[in-house]
């Protein structure tokens, strides 16, 4: 039966308390756990998502006649580009020098997570044509609200790549990148990883880890009720600490991680360094039953390799302990490649109002896709894994 979009209509809400946890839910088909209520609620109950911080809820929800939740998208008015991890800074100075407002924008997106998911949600009560139809009503609804709000844009980022096919059929303009993630291939220990590589990255990935090893320190993989405020306390200074030696902003607020505890402990996966039972570093990670993603690092006490046992060789463990088949690491990271990451494509997508906008766009990400398909080619190259690797 043909689907019939005058059966369905969007509704704009301004927070995650106008619906409830299990409508949204009903649409996370996935179980991701950042397109989770749970995870965009903590965001907002915190403080570090919201209108002051330039994060103005403006999330969608796709209804049918009966007034029944069919669709949901987290969407955001945003007055700057920060915490988005694809960089537009050069199209708002361009089109501002033009004499144009580029600020604000509609973006639909996880706040400060370039993770790829599913960003147009619709409720698996329906069959893969009909989903497809709902989403491009869900997309079409950003458009008109960009047209309502008198605004330039809306930009949809680590759509998963059906989305990206099939949205930009409504003028949204396709943008690619990459990330560094970890295939498992069926391994039953660590050891398993390493004979899959070259001799010469297996000695030196050895060399790092008996290096953090000969430090004595204690390390621990932690989730659900294992995690206590005394490590959310401990984290959050990690997490200051590293924005510190970054020169960057701290997006989340201290209480977001408890929140983040309370509601979704059984996908936290924490890894908790201590040197004489003081913690003194943390890689925090999420999970779902496929993939461990990669989130947040710190540390007060800086050791040699300790970085990369604690974000990389733990969670790739972790991943063959839990037979989960990808470890996501995060933006950005060449170093990742040496120790088993490799670039994997992600995308994006950009609906702009103006058409010279619009034109220019198109003819830079034309040349800048080609760019990031070399770019990947190349960096498959200085992949770690031996050539007989099949």
């Amino acid at each position: 039966m043909k689907l019939n979009p005058e059966n369905f209509y969007i509704e704009v809400i301004s927070s995650l308390d106008q619906i409830s946890e299990k409508e949204w839910d009903k649409c996370n088909i996935d179980d991701h756990p950042f397109t989770s209520y749970g995870f965009l609620r903590a965001l907002e109950q915190s403080g570090s998502a919201i209108k002051e911080t330039g994060w103005m809820a403006h999330h969608l929800i796709l209804k049918d006649k009966d007034s029944r939740v069919a669709g949901v998208s987290p969407l955001y008015l945003k007055n700057h580009s920060f915490g988005e991890y694809v960089f537009d800074w050069g199209w708002a100075d361009a089109y501002e020098r033009a004499g144009g407002n580029y600020y604000p924008k509609l973006q639909c997106s996880i706040p400060f997570t370039p993770v790829t998911g599913a960003r147009l949600m619709i409720r698996d009560v329906y069959n893969s044509i009909h989903k497809q139809e709902l989403r491009k009503i869900l997309a079409s609804g950003m458009i008109e609200l960009v047209k309502k709000l008198n605004i330039s844009s809306v930009h949809i980022t680590f759509p998963n790549h059906t989305e990206w096919q099939e949205i930009s059929g409504l003028g949204f303009l396709q943008r690619t990148s990459q990330q560094f993630h970890w295939e498992n291939q069926d391994f039953k220990t660590f050891d398993d990883f390493l004979e899959k590589l070259t001799s010469r990255k297996r000695k030196a990935i050895k060399k790092e880890r008996k290096s953090v090893s000969d430090l004595g320190l204690t390390i621990q993989t932690l989730s659900g009720k294992e995690i206590t405020d005394y490590h959310w306390d401990a984290f959050f200074k990690f997490y200051l600490s590293t924005i510190e030696k970054k020169w960057g902003q701290n997006y989340l607020q201290r209480n977001f991680f408890s929140l983040l505890g309370e509601k979704m402990g059984d996908k936290i996966v924490l890894i908790a360094v201590e040197e004489n039972k003081k913690l003194v570093a943390g890689a925090l990670n999420l999970r779902d039953d496929n993939t461990l993603y990669g989130r947040n690092w710190g540390c007060l006490k800086t050791h040699k390799y300790l970085h990369f046992e604690t974000c990389y060789y733990q969670a790739i463990e972790y991943a063959i302990n839990n037979n989960l088949k990808w470890v996501e690491a995060g933006a950005q990271g060449q170093h990742k490649i040496q120790r088993g990451y490799l670039p994997t494509q992600t995308f994006s997508l950009h609906w702009v109002a103006d058409p010279s906008l619009r034109k220019a766009l198109k003819t830079f990400l034309d040349k800048e896709q080609n760019a990031v398909n070399i770019e990947i080619e190349e960096l498959m190259k200085l992949s770690p894994y031996r050539k007989d690797n099949n």
